[in-house]
């Protein structure tokens, strides 16, 4: 993986330094929370979801004596913390080495590499493995191979694999569900509520989802709270939906989101996937001899950072919508959060925006009617003529 930060020649800044990226992970939020950190990204993280481990759940320990009674002729393990959990489990009743015993004498598929090395270190040796790690893949060789009459165990990575075991079962086969551990609420919601109140507010540029169910967590904590149709419009047209792959996608589509996806479904492509996308989203403008490009809590002048406090940001935005046009006090004042009536706020928080942005002729004052981006002659023609 590339490290902007220690290329030559670089700024000395990551690219997605000035952006606030929300993280809903469980597992592996500190991992994918240093990556974006490293690339000078803002994070919020709030899990929107916990894995509870069945170690004591009767659904499990069936499933377990099941197998282990009657041979299957196909087992599916789809994620490495699930199969360890499994065995982990099957020990923990005294039924380990019996289980183990049994998955010796199975057709053993793993859906990728991670799972693969969770089965070699139980002892065990897969029969196939897809390069993809796509479920789908997984079902087209069984469907190839023919599952009529044949017993299939698929252990479930906490949730029912959407069109998986349904597919099975229509070809015939008999489906024995191994479910391993849940997805849960999480027993705090309120760093949960906290990160939708940052995506509805656009306090976010991105939010990231590595899992089905905490974008069905998110989505519906937000519909118990009356937030869903404005977190659908913020994720529509203001704050990116990163997906680490399609079936995690699957909650936001089902509501109209069109989302990101990395070609390889991994943490290191989706944050090598927002540091292309969300510069290339940010606003530049050609402003008094300056290259300026508005990010989401932070400018860059000249390739230079420049953190800017929420009110100068939402001055800037406003300012940018029309660039070079005189944006009166009235309607800056209305873009303030939470300025009430005196314009006189309108003043502080412009002074102190370029004070910010360590150029003060960027922004214009035009006596009596307002504040304008001083764009360069040629652009500020352009945007005239339209």
């Amino acid at each position: 993986m590339y490290d902007e930060e220690q290329q030559p020649g670089r700024p000395d800044h990551g690219p997605l330094a000035g952006f606030t990226v929300g993280v809903t992970a469980a597992r592996r939020a500190d991992e994918l929370g240093a990556l974006l950190q490293r690339r000078g990204a803002a994070v919020l993280h709030a899990p929107a979801l916990r894995i509870v481990p069945l170690a004591d759940d009767g659904e499990l320990l069936a499933a377990t004596k099941e197998i282990i009674g009657q041979r299957p002729d196909v087992v599916v393990a789809t994620t490495a913390i699930g199969f360890r959990g499994w065995v982990e489990a099957a020990d923990g009743w005294g039924l380990g080495e019996q289980l183990l015993g049994r998955l010796r004498e199975v057709e053993l598929l793993a859906r990728g590499p991670k799972v693969k090395g969770a089965i070699r270190a139980a002892g065990l040796t897969e029969e196939w493995s897809p390069s993809s790690e796509s479920m789908a893949e997984v079902l087209d060789r069984l469907l190839e191979q023919g599952v009529d009459g044949r017993r299939i165990a698929v252990q479930l990575h906490g949730e029912p694999l959407p069109g998986f075991v349904e597919s099975l079962r229509a070809g015939g086969a008999e489906v024995v569900p191994v479910p391993v551990y849940r997805w849960m609420p999480p027993e705090d919601v309120t760093p949960l509520d906290r990160l939708l109140d940052a995506a509805v507010s656009r306090g976010l540029d991105a939010l990231t989802f590595t899992s089905a169910p905490a974008a069905a967590s998110l989505l519906s904590r937000a519909e118990d709270r009356g937030l869903l149709d404005e977190l659908l419009s913020a994720l529509a047209h203001d704050v990116l939906p990163a997906c680490v792959g399609p079936v995690t996608a699957l909650p936001l589509q089902a509501r109209g989101v069109d989302t990101l996806q990395p070609e390889r479904f991994r943490l290191g492509p989706l944050v090598q996937l927002l540091c292309q996308e969300l510069p290339a989203r940010a606003h530049a403008l050609p402003v008094a001899g300056h290259r300026v490009e508005i990010r989401g809590h932070a400018v860059l002048v000249d390739g230079a950072l420049k953190p800017v406090p929420p009110a100068g940001m939402s001055l800037l935005r406003a300012l940018a919508r029309r660039p070079g046009w005189v944006v009166p006090r009235s309607d800056l004042l209305r873009a303030l959060p939470g300025a009430g009536r005196d314009e006189h706020a309108v003043e502080t928080a412009m002074a102190r925006l370029r004070t910010a942005l360590g150029a003060p002729k960027l922004i214009q004052t035009v006596v009596k009617r307002g504040y304008r981006l001083a764009l360069d002659p040629a652009t500020d023609a352009k945007y005239a003529d339209g």
